[in-house]
């Protein structure tokens, strides 16, 4: 029997990894967890977090003894991985912002970043940005807000489009204005529609 792929986010943005993992993957099982109870992830403090990611894995890896994990969360894996890789016997992958692929995207040398409050915050961004992208100006916008939005979304709630557009506008507020923005939550994909 094929062991099956576990992914795991906070909510519902970790389905727009699911749907591509099912592209390339279409006949390996996949287990998909969200943990409503500690959603949203963004706001809460890194310790919280570090300790949901690593019982929920583990909880999954007891239960369906996966051949992978995926945290489909970016949130939880600039500051979950290296425990939950100590933690358990098999390959875990995190999603991490593109940082690297903006910049080298980039002509103008401004690139944005839109995720939750706490990927913005971490060190791990800072360092992804200093490694990849240091000859960038680069324009973080941190949103909870979003993340609810997305959820709302998918269960067939009108988005504000006003709402969507005061999110962004930092973007633009300045003279330099980015050329590329990554989608650093798992959650923003579910919205380019």
């Amino acid at each position: 029997m094929v062991k099956p792929i576990v992914i795991f986010d906070s909510g519902v943005g970790g389905l727009s990894v699911y749907q591509e993992i099912k592209q390339v993957l279409p006949n390996i099982p996949v287990v998909y967890c969200s943990d409503t109870q500690g959603f949203p992830y963004g706001p809460k403090p890194e310790s919280e977090v570090i300790e949901r990611t690593s019982l929920c894995l583990c909880l999954l890896a007891e239960r369906y003894e996966p051949s992978l994990a995926v945290i489909a969360c970016n949130t939880a894996s600039t500051i979950s991985l290296p425990r939950v890789r100590e933690e358990l016997g098999f390959p875990v992958v995190g999603v991490v912002p593109a940082i690297k692929t903006a910049s080298e995207y980039s002509k103008r040398r401004c690139i944005g970043l839109l995720a939750t409050p706490g990927t913005i915050a971490r060190s791990y961004t800072d360092q992804l940005i200093q490694d990849f992208a240091g000859d960038c100006h680069v324009i973080r916008v941190g949103s909870s807000d979003l993340v609810q939005m997305a959820e709302a979304f998918l269960r067939g709630e009108k988005i504000s489009d006003e709402a969507l557009e005061n999110i962004l506008a930092p973007f633009f507020a300045d003279e330099q204005t980015p050329d590329a923005i990554v989608l650093g939550c798992t959650h923003f994909p579910l919205l380019t529609e």
